[in-house]
């Protein structure tokens, strides 16, 4: 049996391999990891140089509603991810709940990449739609044809476009069933990215 599992192991390595997934996903953590560490850089160069953070931070809790913030950001992760999540998650620990709200923002996301799945799933049924989108998406459909969920795992958990994943696998009409579950690691990017953030800003 261990045998088995072994080959099966190293046909899916070589797969992963021949196919260039462990290229793209290389390349995809350099793009990422550089403007993480220049943005965490400038937010404690400015924290500690300039102005308190924290002061902005409790300044946006005040005057403005936790329901404005929730909608902006839900918007935001249903239309490819357009504002870095971070900004939201450092708003959340200054918040009267912080946990509590970081957890909102994680199930917002989370529901915001479904929501892009199901949006891609109906893109197919419109040709016109589809045609134009898929020109568009081509690379992102072809290696979501290639690598299922491995790239939605990437997607959920590093600092690249997640929504952009999720509707290209709908798109390709990923099995819902293992869709919702790789996309379920959102919740762990924003547990560890509320962890190294909430630090930053203690």
């Amino acid at each position: 049996m261990s045998k088995v599992n072994k080959s099966k192991f190293k046909l899916l390595h070589q797969y992963y391999k021949y196919t260039g997934f462990y290229s793209f996903l290389w390349q995809g953590i350099k793009k990422a990891i550089l403007p993480t560490v220049v943005i965490v850089a400038l937010l404690v160069f400015i924290n500690y140089k300039f102005f308190n953070l924290n002061e902005i931070l409790i300044y946006f809790t005040k005057n403005f509603s936790d329901f404005l913030i929730f909608t902006v950001f839900f918007i935001s992760e249903c239309i490819l991810g357009l504002l870095p999540p971070d900004i939201f998650i450092a708003w959340s620990k200054n918040s009267e709940s912080p946990l509590f709200n970081l957890t909102i923002l994680a199930l917002l996301s989370y529901l915001g990449g479904v929501i892009s799945y199901f949006l891609g799933m109906l893109i197919v049924a419109i040709p016109s739609v589809n045609k134009y989108l898929y020109g568009k998406m081509e690379k992102h459909v072809i290696n979501m044809q290639k690598w299922g969920g491995f790239l939605i795992a990437v997607g959920a958990l590093l600092p690249l476009p997640f929504a952009i994943a999720c509707l290209a696998a709908g798109m390709i009409h990923y099995s819902r069933k293992y869709f919702f579950l790789f996309a379920a690691l959102r919740f762990l990017r924003f547990v560890i990215y509320g962890f190294v953030i909430y630090n930053v800003l203690s």
